[in-house]
């Protein structure tokens, strides 16, 4: 069974399947002024008893919980008491005359299908985040006692749905091996726990695996993205033989923390992380990043009922750069819009979101909003090494009026005699193919190029990498998607601009020597990806890539590109 490999490792054991009841409305409606006001009441206290359960939790010693596990919980307090949630339950309470049990199952029900239906898979993932917050307050709605936390025999592989945050932190995992859910992505809270616990995990194994019985034998590859159910005995003892070695390579991996990503012919190579918050930015020190190739500046913005004020846009982005300790931190502006809709803010609905008013388009409409975030950026830049990066860009005119808004930022602070880097450096993400077509003319305005490989391989091939029915044809590496990768590296090197990449590519360890062979500077990615793709770099030349290189442009389809890539790899 194929999914998505999130927590890397060989898993061998007996499945145990983790099973939830889904909540179901009742229908039943309030009939007077009274019991509203008795529903509200006890909303009120659901909350406050879902919030000291979770305050429970943390300070329970036998948990020995971690800083992802703390930060995790944290999380949960401020969706719980996130005030449009209890406004808009309370609207249909008041209004619909709901009962506060259905009240809360449809809200939760409306911000589950939002952030699912959104682009970035970080902010999808957000969704199983916000069901087990209505999960944590609808039992205490309903007087639910708190589930016992099963025992676990030793080697026990995890099967389930998905496996909510308040599962992953509370269960005794010290007999679990192994995770594997139907739902969930790489960014999902059972990928950031399996892998802060070192537990092997695939997730988005769809509905198939709901077949797997109690007891069963499974195999879990999380660095394949591999199920395997009552496998023959010679199947196990290859992955036996391949378990000790993944463990041995593991060691070798986390001795590589400190060591620079040189080839062995001297070429150096930047490797940096993508991050949300602060909270990240250590992660990306551990696993020997050199630095933030992408801020996410979107969290910022959600789970909140108004826009950010400068100021606390300012400290959010001032302890990211203190944590960075001087290293290069790439903030991207905000990137919402189209199918990343804030609840208080009034986007048109619109027939083709990903192809709408977002990103940077919206900056440039809402000059208020823009020059907001970036006097922000500003202010914050001198308290480390943070650049700008604009997103979404199609064309020149576009980077030009982006940076005369910053012109008019860096002039109100001087006005105010606020300090800021003056120099500070300037990219864009390149994402859009228009802009990957026309690299040479970008350059010529710009310190910096990332490349955004997901919306990049999205726009080029025309296909919605969310709709299942064309997904396998989301292929970066498609011979068209590669020459304009291709392009904008060279262009870049000609005008003197560093090229980076953010997107998913740069963390594909099958894509590695190729982009090398093209000449890319930076490679950022999620951290836990990092100490594979340094492994790669360290073991080989710069000849060897670009004769790969060489190779692959001369190829007319994926299918013969992977191959050779794969072939190349073993």
């Amino acid at each position: 069974m194929k999914g998505i490999g999130v927590s890397p490792g060989i898993a061998i054991g007996k499945a145990f399947i983790l099973k939830k009841t889904e909540a179901v409305s009742s229908g039943i409606l309030l009939s007077s002024k009274a019991e509203v006001l008795l529903e509200i009441e006890r909303f009120d206290r659901a909350i406050n008893r879902a919030v000291d359960e979770i305050e429970a939790i943390k300070t329970e010693r036998q948990l020995s919980l971690s800083n992802e596990d703390l930060a995790v919980l944290e999380t949960q307090i401020e969706l719980i008491t996130d005030p449009q949630v209890k406004s808009d339950v309370i609207e249909k309470i008041e209004t619909d005359k709901k009962n506060a049990n259905d009240a809360l199952i449809e809200v939760i029900a409306n911000f589950v299908d939002l952030f699912e239906n959104m682009d970035d898979e970080y902010m999808q993932a957000r969704s199983a985040d916000i069901k087990d917050v209505g999960d944590l307050i609808l039992k205490q709605l309903v007087g639910q006692a708190k589930s016992p936390i099963p025992k676990f025999e030793p080697h026990t592989i995890i099967i389930a749905q998905d496996i909510s945050p308040s599962d992953t932190i509370t269960m005794d995992t010290s007999h679990v091996t192994g995770f594997a859910t139907q739902a969930g992505s790489k960014t999902s809270h059972t990928a950031i726990i399996a892998k802060s616990k070192g537990i092997p995990a695939v997730v988005g194994c769809g509905p198939e695996l709901g077949k797997i019985l109690n007891n069963d034998a499974v195999i879990v590859d999380g660095i394949n993205g591999l199920i395997y159910i009552n496998p023959a005995q010679e199947i196990i003892d290859d992955y036996t033989i391949k378990r000790a070695a993944y463990k041995q390579l593991e060691g070798e991996l986390k001795s590589l923390k400190d060591k620079p990503a040189i080839t062995t012919d001297g070429k150096k190579i930047t490797l940096s992380a993508n991050i949300s918050d602060a909270d990240d930015m250590e992660k990306a020190f551990e696993n020997g990043g050199e630095g933030v190739g992408l801020l996410r500046t979107e969290l910022l913005f959600m789970d909140r009922d108004s826009f950010p004020t400068e100021n606390e846009q300012f400290e959010f982005y001032k302890v990211v750069a203190l944590r960075s300790r001087n290293k290069p931190v790439i903030v991207r502006t905000i990137d919402i819009g189209g199918d990343k809709h804030l609840p208080y803010f009034n986007l048109p609905v619109e027939l083709n979101p990903f192809l709408g008013y977002r990103a940077i388009r919206i900056c440039l409409d809402r000059k208020d909003l823009f020059i907001t975030q970036l006097k922000a950026i500003l202010r914050a830049s001198v308290f480390g090494d943070l650049k700008i990066m604009f997103p979404m860009i199609s064309n020149v005119q576009e980077i030009r009026s982006a940076k005369n808004i910053l012109e008019e930022a860096k002039a109100e602070l001087l006005k105010q005699q606020v300090a800021f880097n003056a120099d500070i450096k300037i990219g864009i993400m390149i994402e859009i193919p228009s802009a990957a077509i026309t690299a040479d003319i970008l350059a010529k305005e710009i310190d910096f190029f990332s490349i955004g490989t997901n919306d990049l391989c999205q726009y080029t091939l025309a296909v919605d990498r969310m709709n299942e029915k064309i997904s396998h044809l989301y292929d970066p590496f498609n011979p068209g998607v590669l020459r304009l990768i291709s392009n904008v590296i060279e262009q870049g090197h000609k005008n003197n601009v560093h090229v980076g990449m953010c997107g998913e590519m740069a963390s594909d360890p099958m894509a590695t020597l190729l982009l090398l062979g093209m000449g890319l500077d930076d490679f950022s990615m999620s951290a836990a990806s990092i100490p594979g793709i340094k492994s790669i770099i360290i073991k080989n030349n710069m000849a060897k890539a670009k004769e790969i290189y060489k190779t692959v442009m001369e190829m007319d389809s994926s299918e013969k590109i992977t191959a050779y890539l794969q072939e190349v790899m073993q």
